[in-house]
This record gives structure tokens, C-alpha cells and sequence, in this order.
């Protein structure tokens, strides 16, 4: 974690406290529930009430109040892996450390989202600034569908997991969860096939670690299941020759830049495709940077339809050619996870890296210290080129297992230990090792072998 981001952490977790400690004075009588991470912000509730409009806007000013007031934070780590906080005489636990002082803060604002509100914190590149709100509807309802479904199965925080680990009852977690995914694919199946007379093109995008090439195996087997025949065409092979791809500030190729891509060419062969015609498809060679001098010739068939998987698959910009109709749309990430108590969630972004971490060890050969240095630069990559255009698709995908960080943790811990303390993001891996400590090891012998789990730890049946 690079100083902006440290920095940026702690005005986010000072907030936090500050919230806590306003909603507590003004409201003794609620609970506070900080439920998870939307757009720049968090959205909280009350767990037994809704909240209005004047009694968010009291939040606010009482916040912004003892923003003002400069207080004091004192805080300290402790041996159960919180720094325990002491707000205005209050103590409060944190998975993070927060300012010195609650003075020198960024911009924020609430704003009411019913039943709850968001927390909006300022954009991390340009920390003076606030970065405009735009409803994130469909993000909500995804959020809210897997919540409902943790709540209907009595699994509200970590601890209930980790009990059912300690009872030998994981089995029963394992077959819940696993069954949830499937009923979500064949769902998507099923939405794709009753629009089969327009959509010809399946898009899906998402953040790194999202388990987006399992998932496109999954979603390929439940198509089949309906009469449909996937064909896989992969965007990589439309990359500009090297000399021609955009650079980056630092005047290196941005293979991440939409321009990177061969747009009209790509258009011309979909609408091709779409249209019953032929097309001679290019190949693409990494390392010379330049297309192989044969090609890939293609066709759909009535009852095919094409699946390409990409990171600008959200972007209206990619195919802007084609009739929206004939696109479907799927944002697939690991969006939610159960907090391990009321006021600490567990943030889906660590998650995707403990997932990297064992992926890159176990199938790329990266070291942690080299996961940990390019992890800055995915990030900054998934908030220009991702994020923005999670409301474009069609439906979201939430690809987390309540299980995971139980059955990741046998793994990741060995990988962090071994990350030196001269390392620039040795906090991150404290920090991560600290987050992993609150969850009981789970034998993962019993996930299923097509588990998108499976794509991070290994044993599964698609290969990656």
C-alpha cells in the first residue's frame, strides 16, 4: 500500500469512527449497521429502522461538527487483530488504523439512500474532490439479494461461520453456497435464452480475481443445458500492432486503454458474424506485439452465440456500432462479504488480492512481493476502465463464497509470512494476515471441483 493510498485509507476509517460516535449521540437507541462498499463510499443502516432524509442531513452536520472540533484519536493494537479506538471517551474496534487527529480530513458527504444512507468519501486520485454520485441501482439490488439470502440462513457475521467450521457442519455451508452460484448461472441461462432472438454476443466483465473465466465456463455448460451452443472468441486477438497501441503517462504501451483495441475492425467482424456472414478472425502474438500472418476463419451457426470475455466489456463504447439488442452484458465480481461485526466489513477489494496472491503463486509463478507491487497498478486500471460502467450490464453476478476466506487462508498465510519487512507493501500483508486471523481454516477437500473457488486454489476440472 503506497503512502496516498495509506493516507486515503485512514480519512476513510476516521470517518468511520466519526459516523459511529455522531449516529451513537444522536441516535442511542438504534444500531448502526456499516453493511458494505458502493460507488466511493459505504452504505450504512439502521438494523431495526429505516432512516429519513432530516435525520441523515443530522448525521451529517454533527459529523462535519466534530470534523472541526480537531479531536484527538487515540488507538492501539491489540492482540485479537483490532486497533481498539477511543473516539470522545468512546471505544470503538477497527480492522484499520485511522488519523492522528479527526481534523485534517478530506471532503465527504451523506446522502439518503433508502432504507439507509451512503457515506461518500472523496475520489482516492484526487483526494480534494468529490467524485460526482450516480445511483448504483443495479449494484444495490445485487448486494441486497445476497444479504437477504445470509440473513435467511441465520449467517450474519463471521463468527457464524467460523462456528459452523467448529460444529463440522462446513459440508452443509459449502453445499448452500455452491448451490447459490449454480441457481444464478442457470438463471442467466435461462434470461439469455428467452431474448435468443436478438442476443448474438454475450459480454462479461469485471474486476481482476473475480473468477470471470470459471464463471464463463459455468454460464457456457448452462447454455448448452438450453439448446445453445457458446463459441468463445477472445478480444485479445484484436490488439493494435505495438507501435500503434497508446501510451500511458510514463510513455509505456497502455494494453488496458480501449484504443489499445483494433475498435472498427472488431465492429466490422461482429456485425459480420451477426449477419450470418464469414470472417477471417486475427491472432494475436504477445511477444512479438504484432498479429501472426494467419488467421482464424468463423461463423455463427442459428444456434450459437458468441461469449467474450474482456475488461471493456461494459464499455458502450466497445461494439458502439451494433444494436444494443443484440449484446448481453454481464458484470461478474466478488461483491459481498459477511462483516465480522457491525461495524467492520471486510472489504471485497482484499479479498480479489488474497485470491491473487494464491492464484499468481499457485499458476503464474509471481511471487506475493510482485503480486503486492502490481496490485496498485490493477487497481488503478479497474477504476478507469471497469467501475464506471458496472450499470451498463444486464445482470451482476456475485461471484463470493461466504466460505472463501476460511478455505483461502491455509494458503495466503504462508505467502505473507514470507513477505520481508523491507518491502514497500509489507503493511498490506500485515495487514491481510491480521484480516485472515479472525477466520477458522476450513479443509477444502470437500468444495466442489467446479467451485469458481477452484480457479484460485487449484483441483478443478476447467483449466486456466
Amino acid at each position: 500500500m503506497n503512502l496516498l493510498e495509506s493516507s486515503h485509507r485512514q480519512y476513510r476509517q476516521t470517518l468511520i469512527l466519526g459516523l459511529i460516535y455522531s449516529c451513537e449521540e444522536l441516535f442511542p437507541q438504534e444500531q448502526l449497521k456499516i453493511a458494505y462498499s458502493i460507488s466511493d463510499g459505504i452504505y450504512c443502516e439502521f438494523e431495526n429502522s429505516l432512516v429519513s432524509v432530516r435525520e441523515v442531513n443530522h448525521i451529517e452536520e454533527h459529523l462535519k461538527t466534530w470534523v472541526k472540533s480537531d479531536q484527538s484519536l487515540a488507538f492501539q493494537l491489540e492482540g485479537d487483530s483490532f486497533f481498539h479506538c477511543k473516539v470522545n471517551e468512546k471505544k470503538i474496534k477497527s480492522l484499520f488504523p485511522p488519523l492522528p487527529r479527526s481534523g485534517p480530513i478530506y471532503p465527504f458527504r451523506l446522502i439518503h439512500y433508502p432504507p439507509g444512507f451512503i457515506l461518500l468519501f472523496s475520489n482516492p486520485n484526487q483526494p480534494e474532490t468529490l467524485s460526482p454520485f450516480i445511483p448504483p441501482e443495479k449494484l444495490t439490488a445485487t448486494f441486497r439479494e445476497t444479504q437477504r439470502w445470509g440473513e435467511n440462513l441465520h449467517l450474519a457475521e463471521v463468527e457464524d461461520v467460523n462456528r459452523i467450521i467448529q460444529e463440522h457442519h462446513s459440508q452443509e455451508l459449502i453445499c448452500l453456497a455452491e448451490a447459490l452460484h449454480e441457481k444464478k448461472v442457470s438463471l442467466i441461462a435461462d434470461r439469455i435464452l428467452e431474448q435468443r432472438k436478438n442476443v448474438r454476443i454475450i459480454l462479461i466483465s469485471g474486476p481482476s480475481s473475480s473468477g470471470k473465466t470459471t464463471f464463463a465456463q459455468r454460464l457456457s455448460t448452462q447454455l448448452r443445458v438450453n439448446g445453445l451452443r457458446p463459441v468463445a472468441l477472445s478480444l485479445d486477438n484484436y490488439f493494435c500492432d505495438r507501435e500503434d497501441t497508446p501510451k500511458d503517462a510514463d510513455g509505456h504501451p497502455d494494453f488496458e486503454a480501449l484504443e489499445a483495441l483494433d475498435l472498427p475492425l472488431l465492429n466490422r467482424h461482429l456485425q459480420a458474424l451477426i449477419q450470418g456472414g464469414d470472417i477471417e478472425c486475427p491472432i494475436y502474438d504477445f511477444e512479438s506485439g504484432r498479429r501472426k500472418p494467419y488467421v482464424q476463419k468463423m461463423k455463427l451457426s442459428a444456434d450459437e452465440i458468441l461469449v467474450m470475455e474482456g475488461i471493456h466489456g461494459l464499455n458502450p463504447r466497445l461494439l458502439s456500432s451494433l444494436d444494443r439488442n443484440h449484446l448481453f452484458r454481464i458484470y461478474v465480481s466478488a461483491l459481498f462479504q459477511l462483516n465480522i461485526d457491525s461495524y467492520n466489513r471486510i472489504p471485497t477489494t482484499e479479498v480479489r488480492l488474497i485470491r491473487r496472491l494464491v492464484r499468481d503463486d499457485k499458476f503464474r509463478g509471481i511471487s506475493p512481493e510482485n503480486t503486492l507491487l502490481q496490485w496498485a497498478s490493477v487497481r488503478r486500471g479497474e477504476n478507469t476502465n471497469i467501475f464506471p460502467y458496472q450499470e451498463e450490464a444486464d445482470v451482476m453476478f456475485d461471484s463470493s463464497l461466504l466460505f472463501e476466506l476460511n478455505a483461502l487462508r491455509p494458503y495466503a498465510e504462508p505467502l505473507l509470512i514470507t513477505v520481508p519487512q523491507e518491502h514497500p507493501h509489507y503493511s498490506t500483508a500485515v495487514h491481510l494476515l491480521r484480516l485472515l486471523s479472525h477466520f477458522n481454516p476450513l479443509d477444502i477437500s470437500k468444495v466442489p471441483f467446479n467451485s469458481l473457488l477452484r480457479e484460485f486454489i487449484g483441483g478443478g476440472i476447467y483449466s486456466y
